[in-house]
This record gives structure tokens, C-alpha cells and sequence, in this order.
């Protein structure tokens, strides 16, 4: 394994008796491990060796390289090369201040035509519009000197209307001028933008700051080795991204696992094999930071005593292998949720990766799952029907929490976010909502206190309306899945109670979570009502309710 270091400079140095090879030999990229927000390079290839210690150059790299993540590694046919030193090397080369150099090629030596041409055509613009400046001051002057001696009863009316003529006569022929050649710079611009254009397309910007390798081998003979060489990269990331596909009779469902691949290193990826990695280097960088906890305690006062004092919060349902939600109010870091668990996925094949920015998606893996589907609706939350569907992941490897477009019988519905899961889980996927229903919910409520025990009894109705539109014979679910909470007590002192005897029609299911559960069969042009009512019983002690 060759020792890192850095070089600040572009200089090189020479061992004793081992001149370097001015020309850097090419060592393509192989493999290429995208993180998080950086991406590790690996080139290797086949190169001959000469007896004794060589210096062999590697290029060209891209500048971006990290000088200390740079590893070089010698495999020769017999075992006996060893990489000694390793290092990036980074040469500025200024633009040419005349124009392009003699390797450029045409369509840039015409954009560096157009925009020279460009500046002489602002520049006489400038001087046009200079002496259009000077005639109307001159005119101005004029004008103020007749008044004046006007006023004197000395008058000159013939040389006065011979210099007004000339001045205007001039000023025409600088308008006329200025006319054309504002007509000719829009004409140039035009050309100029469009050329341009296809010069952003045919090729690139050529480096001003470029790099190489230089490899220190020590070979005990000459002969043929296999020289790999890996650094990290910025200016890469990649991002999980889904696309689910719901079969017309909704008993299947097609999930193809891509990656969208961004990168502006400098350099293409071409013919590459693809790992994907969640790990995140920086995060080794700096140990956590310590803050202040400082815990307090006091006694109760007679008061508190004899009081309870509750109130109602909202929380997630939590389930296995799901992440806790950030609290309300802090912002969402970005990056991939893997679980809490570095993950590898890999590119079944090689890859092309161009170095423009611009996302580019790779296809990982595609399967197929039987679903089970639903008409799912909260009304709570919306009072919109959705279609659900819900199958286990048979894709072989976890689905990390990204973006998923949405398709069905009538083609693309929009986008949705596939959560984590893990292979075998179940994983839940909203396809959009079902228009064939309506629903409307009210909610009542209604307060008793016992005159001597205080004991308080809050009770709450909740109605729901629901309504099937579809025409007759048409094809959609018929029975829709509502869920609606009641409160969960956490102490003694407040229970809660649901009155299936007062609700109509009774509940399906109730959990723990306090999730109530109806499965409502609908006919076309069918329209059910729901009535829930529970209860809220809560001691005399207890206040905050």
C-alpha cells in the first residue's frame, strides 16, 4: 500500500538515477463507489515495468482528487514490484490572453471570433453615441445663444438657421449610423449565442487547472504488472429513486429500483461498475458535541398534590425498523435513510456516467409482488378515498426511503415517497385517490360533571357520510377501509370507553393504538351513515382536559 502525500505545487521532483517518464500513461476508471455526498475512484489497468525504481505518471486525473485519501497498489506477474510513493500532481495553465491556442478547434475559434467582433461593435456604439451626445449639447447651446441675444435685439437669423440645418443633419446621419448598427450587434449576438450553444454541446471548457499521478514502483525486474490506484472525489452524490406500476386487475404490483447518479468531477465514467454506498464519511470527522443537561428537583406543593393534570398530544405509531420522525420545527437533514445501517447496492452491469451534473438513473433491480389492495380512507385527515396497496418486498435487499412514481391502468398519477423497509416487510404505497366516493364527517361533543364527586364524562359523536357515485357496472372497490382514533390513557385517573351499544353501526376493529377500524360495502349509487361514540371519564383530581 503507497503512502499518501501531498504536493501544494505542480513541480516534480527526480529520484537519483531515475528520470521520470514526461509522458503520463492512461489508466481508465474501472470501479467507482458512489457515497453519500462523494464518490471513491478506482483506475487500474496493465503497464510495463523496468528493473530498478521507477517513476511512472498517471493521467490525465481529475484536480478534485484528495491528495490524502490517494492509494497505489502494484500487483506484478511474480510478486516482485512494490508501490513506494504516491502522489497528485497539479499543473495550472492559464488561458491564452490573444485568443484560443493552436490545438483549438474550429467552433471555438469562430465563438472567440464573434465575441471579439462583439466588443469592436460596442465599442463604436459607445463612440456613436458619444458624438449623438455632443450635436444635442451643441444644439442645446445654440438654441440658449439665440434666446439670449434675442433678448439683446441682436439677431443673426441666417448663420443661426444654417447651424441649426447642419446640426440636424448630422444628428441624422449618426442615427442613421446607430440604427445599423444596432441592427448588425443583434444580428452578431444571435450568431454568437447560437455558436455558443453548440460548443456547450460538442465539447468542453478546456482545464486550466489539470493533474496527474506519479507512482513510485520499485521493481526487482522487468516485466509486466497491474497498477491500481484509488482516491475519493467530491462533486458526486446519488439518491434511491422507485418506479411502481399497478397492475390493471390491482392483484400486482411492478417496483423497479433505480439510482439517480449525479457528478461534476471533471472526468466521464465511462463502462464503470457501480457501487452505491450510504456511508457517510464526514461523520468520523468531529466527535459529537457535549451539551449542558441539567436536571432539577423540587417538592410537590399541596396543591399539585392533590391535582392531576393531563392533557391530550399527538404521537407516531411506532413499528419495526422505522426511523423516528425529526421533532416539530427542525429541519430534515438531508441524505439517504438507510435505517441507521451502511448499505452497498451495485449496478448489475457497467455504467455510463457523464461528468455534466445533470441526474442520470441507473437501473438496480425490478420484481414483481402479489398486492393486496384497499380504499383507504382517514377522515380525520383527508376526506379523500385512496387507493392503497400493500405488498411484502421481495426485492432481495432493503428499499431505502426515496421518491416513487406512481403508474397505473391510466398511465402516470403522480409521485409519491416509498419508506424504509426491509427484505420481506411489508411496504404500503398510496396510488391516488378514488373519485367514485365522497365522504363528510362532523363531530359533536358534549360535557356532564358529577356535583359531588366532580367526576366529568366528555362525550364525542362522530358522523360520518359515505357515498359510492360510480355509474352502475362500473369498475371500482366497492368497500372502503375507515379509520378513525379515539384517545389512548396513559394513567389511571382518565379512561376512555367506546360505546359500541350508542354507536351505529358497531365498530370492526379496535387496537391499541386506539385505531377504529369500519369496512363499509358500497353498491353504485349507495350512500352509508356512521355514527362513533366514546367516551372521556376523567376523576375529579384531574385537570387539563
Amino acid at each position: 500500500m503507497a503512502r499518501p502525500t501531498t504536493q501544494p505545487t505542480a513541480r516534480s521532483t527526480r529520484t537519483q538515477g531515475t528520470p521520470a517518464d514526461p509522458k503520463p500513461q492512461t489508466l481508465p476508471i474501472t470501479a467507482v463507489t458512489c457515497l453519500e455526498d462523494r464518490a471513491q475512484v478506482t483506475r487500474s489497468g496493465r503497464l510495463g515495468l523496468t528493473e530498478g525504481v521507477q517513476r511512472v505518471l498517471i493521467g490525465p486525473v481529475t484536480p478534485l482528487a484528495v491528495d490524502r485519501s490517494l492509494r497505489a497498489e502494484v500487483v506484478a506477474d511474480d510478486g516482485t514490484a512494490t508501490a513506494i510513493d504516491a502522489r497528485v500532481v497539479r499543473t495550472y495553465t492559464p488561458e491564452p490572453a490573444n485568443g484560443p491556442g493552436p490545438d483549438a478547434s474550429e467552433l471555438r475559434r469562430l465563438v472567440h471570433e464573434l465575441h471579439t467582433k462583439d466588443i469592436e461593435l460596442t465599442r463604436r456604439e459607445e463612440r456613436l453615441r458619444g458624438r449623438l451626445a455632443l450635436i444635442t449639447q451643441a444644439e442645446h447651446e445654440l438654441r440658449r445663444e439665440i434666446v439670449e441675444h434675442t433678448g439683446y435685439g441682436s439677431t443673426d437669423p441666417q448663420r443661426w438657421a444654417g447651424e441649426l440645418d447642419r446640426l440636424s443633419a448630422e444628428a441624422e446621419l449618426r442615427f442613421a449610423d446607430l440604427h445599423t448598427l444596432t441592427e448588425e450587434k443583434s444580428a452578431l449576438v444571435r450568431r454568437s449565442r447560437d455558436a455558443q450553444a453548440a460548443l456547450d454541446l460538442a465539447e468542453r471548457a478546456p482545464e486550466e487547472l489539470t493533474a496527474t499521478v506519479e507512482v513510485v514502483i520499485d521493481a526487482e525486474r522487468a516485466g509486466s504488472a497491474e497498477l491500481r490506484v484509488t482516491h475519493l472525489v467530491p462533486c458526486a452524490l446519488w439518491r434511491p429513486a422507485y418506479r411502481a406500476t399497478l397492475a390493471p386487475d390491482r392483484r400486482s404490483i411492478e417496483l423497479e429500483c433505480d439510482a439517480m447518479v449525479w457528478q461534476r468531477t471533471g472526468e466521464d465514467w465511462s463502462g464503470i461498475a457501480l457501487s452505491l454506498s450510504t456511508a457517510r464519511p464526514t461523520l468520523a470527522a468531529r466527535p459529537p458535541s457535549l451539551v449542558e443537561d441539567r436536571l432539577t428537583l423540587r417538592e410537590r406543593t399541596q396543591e399539585e398534590k392533590k391535582q392531576v393534570e393531563v392533557d391530550l398530544r399527538e404521537e407516531d405509531i411506532a413499528a419495526v425498523g422505522k426511523v423516528a420522525a425529526a421533532p416539530s420545527g427542525t429541519a430534515e437533514l438531508p441524505g439517504v435513510d438507510d435505517g441507521g445501517e451502511v448499505r452497498v447496492l451495485a449496478a448489475p452491469g457497467p455504467v455510463d456516467v457523464p461528468g455534466d451534473g445533470r441526474p442520470h438513473r441507473v437501473r438496480l433491480t425490478t420484481f414483481s409482488a402479489d398486492c393486496a389492495p384497499e380504499a383507504a380512507c382517514a377522515p380525520e385527515l383527508s376526506e379523500y378515498v385512496s387507493q392503497v396497496v400493500r405488498f411484502a418486498n421481495d426485492a432481495g435487499h432493503v428499499l431505502l426511503a426515496g421518491p416513487v412514481e406512481l403508474v397505473r391502468g391510466s398511465g402516470y398519477v403522480g409521485r409519491g415517497r416509498l419508506d424504509f423497509a426491509a427484505p420481506g416487510e411489508e411496504v404500503r404505497l398510496p396510488f391516488g385517490s378514488e373519485d367514485d366516493f365522497r365522504v363528510v364527517r362532523e363531530v359533536t361533543e358534549s360535557r356532564t360533571t358529577a356535583a359531588l364527586t366532580g367526576r366529568t364524562v366528555i362525550t364525542r359523536t362522530v358522523t360520518v357520510f359515505v357515498s359510492h357515485i360510480a355509474a352502475p357496472g362500473a369498475e371500482a372497490p366497492g368497500t372502503v377501509v375507515l379509520r378513525e382514533r379515539v384517545p389512548v390513557s396513559e394513567v389511571s385517573a382518565v379512561e376512555v370507553k367506546v360505546r359500541r351499544d350508542l354507536s351505529e353501526p358497531a365498530p370492526d376493529a379496535i387496537d391499541d393504538q386506539g385505531i377504529v377500524r369500519y369496512d363499509v360495502a358500497l353498491s353504485a349509487g349507495e350512500r352509508r351513515r356512521l355514527t362513533l361514540v366514546y367516551e372521556l371519564h376523567a376523576s375529579g383530581k384531574v385537570t387539563g382536559l
